[in-house]
């Protein structure tokens, strides 16, 4: 795993918005007083929402004052997850997942159609700064292998054709539809469940 680095420029300040702030001091509530340290994670992932999917130093700062930690806590936190992002990703963050399941049903694919459309590289910005790409390991969906994620959503069933489209959606600024490209409920097989299906009448 390659080690994370904060982004070369960052914003000076950064401070909950009204949004946020209700939200971070419901998320306090629910630890005990002497215990809201514990809520880290959770306004970290608050602020990455509320920063462009990305998490500065400011913001880093601002939470170790939230919660009354050492800043450097929070930092090695931040660092320590690939679920945060320490410099810009655009707007749509795609994650391809590449572990075995996703890589032996194509997932090579994905990857090809990222780099024609992002970037030839992964953590590089668009032209247009709005999206970037990175592989990643297994996202928890191997059912409906090869998938890839964009920001909160899964796009599963995929080959090169369909992410292509998706991308294309994506880089004019539309949310595409998430879920299986095969037309799959979930991970119910294609055309529907077969099994268990009398039991009702049994």
């Amino acid at each position: 795993m390659s080690l994370k680095r904060p982004a070369k420029e960052q914003p000076e300040n950064f401070e909950f918005n009204s949004p946020s702030l209700e939200t971070a001091n419901a998320i306090i509530t629910k630890y005990p007083k002497d215990r809201k340290q514990s809520a880290v994670m959770a306004l970290l992932y608050l602020a990455q929402k509320q920063n462009d999917n990305w998490i500065p130093l400011s913001a880093m700062k601002y939470i170790a004052k939230f919660l009354g930690m050492p800043y450097i806590k929070v930092y090695e936190v931040a660092t320590f997850y690939s679920m945060y992002n320490l410099s810009p990703v655009g707007k749509y963050f795609v994650q391809v997942c590449t572990t075995t399941p996703c890589m032996i049903r194509g997932a090579n694919q994905l990857v090809e159609a990222c780099k024609e459309k992002i970037s030839k590289n992964e953590s590089e910005l668009s032209t247009d700064k709005n999206c970037s790409w990175i592989e990643v390991e297994c996202l928890g969906a191997c059912v409906n292998a090869p998938m890839m994620q964009i920001n909160d959503d899964y796009y599963e069933d995929l080959d090169k054709e369909k992410t292509l489209k998706i991308l294309d959606q994506i880089l004019k600024g539309v949310k595409p539809k998430p879920g299986s490209y095969r037309g799959r409920l979930n991970t119910e097989p294609e055309n529907n469940r077969k099994t268990l299906m009398d039991l009702k009448n049994a």
